[in-house]
């Protein structure tokens, strides 16, 4: 037996939120908001994806406080930025879509130089991005950890937000803490699985009761960093359960990788370093010619990439599950609904072609136009886009 390609295309149950289709818009740095303020660029880009045809799109990255920002152009979620957002959000449910805000702290990832703040991490270590030392955070500073994700929860309401993401995933700071690799800690939060997901569990248990039971909650979930000694299914897969059984999540998006140790495992494909090295100031430039080969690691790109780890926790849980990574056919989509998954979300196919979801509904694609050359990677820094859409060739 095999889903009906129309299944893709019926209305699925997510907590409080019906989506009308099972496609999702994952989270991509939109690179177009300046000092993390709302423009009319960022709107118009989740615009186009909802007149696309997705049932959702996700508004990434939204910081929880200034010093949880990955730079000075990250969005920090307060309640002067949600009045903004709501330009946004209201323009996308008028084109018949749902929008999510990805909310987060940057943690080993953060960019203190750019930030001109500092930042945490479960272990004091040497960060790249934060270009030195990030000392362990303080019991008092996680305590407000989950009080700023709480706010955060709450301001996404007031910004008419229907679903939050909690950024579970890729070295960020709630991510780290669930790592072997980062968290050496002998407190609460540190040790065996479940005292190192002690401090997630405390997060998405606030961000819940901020929510409310009218606003969908669901996190990024890494299954594997994709490094040695990291997160990998032996914990993560115990540690899903846990979240599962304390009934605060309605979706789990599955990732992997770590955009502190190694990025390229939740991109795959080839990696543009002539395009990064162009696109930083030239100390920058100068350090990925030397390190950058050793810093991205190549992994040739897989339709469904995640699949096989996603099947592990498909076969482990019940709740429900959204399948993330090189989702670029309808072939992928109905084999994955098949499997069990609910949704699909798909990020570098929605950038080559926001209108890709209603070309699968009409039948005139049956596979999007990303060849998977990951040149986007290098555009966040003045609008991520596809480089080969024709309104970006000869930028």
């Amino acid at each position: 037996m095999t889903t009906a390609p129309s299944a893709a295309f019926t209305p699925m149950r997510l907590g409080p939120l019906t989506l009308k289709n099972r496609f999702i818009k994952a989270a991509t740095f939109e690179g177009r908001m300046p000092r993390g303020e709302v423009t009319d660029g960022l709107i118009d880009f989740h615009i186009e994806v909802a007149e696309g045809g997705a049932a959702m799109t996700t508004v990434a990255y939204c910081a929880i406080s200034p010093g949880g920002r990955v730079h000075r152009d990250t969005m920090v979620l307060d309640t002067r930025r949600a009045t903004a957002l709501r330009r946004l959000t209201d323009a996308v449910h008028t084109r018949g879509a749902l929008v999510c805000a990805q909310i987060g702290h940057a943690g080993l990832v953060a960019n203190t130089r750019s930030n001109r703040m500092r930042t945490l991490a479960p272990s004091t270590r040497f960060s790249a991005p934060a270009m030195g030392l990030v000392r362990a955070a303080t019991i008092e500073q996680l305590d407000e950890v989950v009080s700023d994700f709480g706010v955060a929860a709450r301001n996404a309401v007031d910004a008419g937000f229907d679903a939050i993401e909690v950024h579970l995933g890729h070295g960020y700071l709630l991510s780290s803490f669930l790592s072997p690799n980062l968290n050496k800690r002998r407190d609460r939060f540190g040790g065996d699985t479940a005292r190192r997901a002690e401090l997630a569990r405390r997060v998405v248990e606030r961000v819940r009761a901020e929510a409310g039971d009218t606003v969908a909650v669901t996190a990024k979930f890494n299954m594997d960093d994709g490094v040695r000694g990291g997160f990998w299914l032996t914990d993560s897969l115990p540690t899903a359960r846990l979240l599962e059984t304390d009934g605060h999540l309605d979706a789990l998006e599955l990732t992997g990788g770590s955009s502190l140790l190694n990025p390229m495992y939740y991109f795959r494909g080839d990696v543009p370093m002539a395009e990064f090295i162009a696109s930083q100031p030239a100390s920058v430039g100068l350090g990925l010619r030397v390190i950058g080969n050793r810093m991205f690691r190549t992994y040739p790109f897989e339709e469904a990439f995640f699949l096989p780890q996603a099947r592990q926790f498909r076969e482990a849980l019940t709740m429900p599950l959204i399948l993330l990574g090189g989702v670029n056919t309808m072939t992928t989509v109905t084999n994955a609904l098949d499997e069990g998954f609910e949704f699909v979300a798909m990020a570098r196919a929605l950038l080559r072609d926001p209108a890709l979801v209603n070309k699968f509904q009409a039948g005139t694609a049956h596979e999007g136009l990303c060849v998977h050359c990951t040149k986007c990677m290098a555009t966040i820094y003045d609008g991520t886009r596809c480089v080969l859409r024709p309104e970006s060739i000869g930028r």
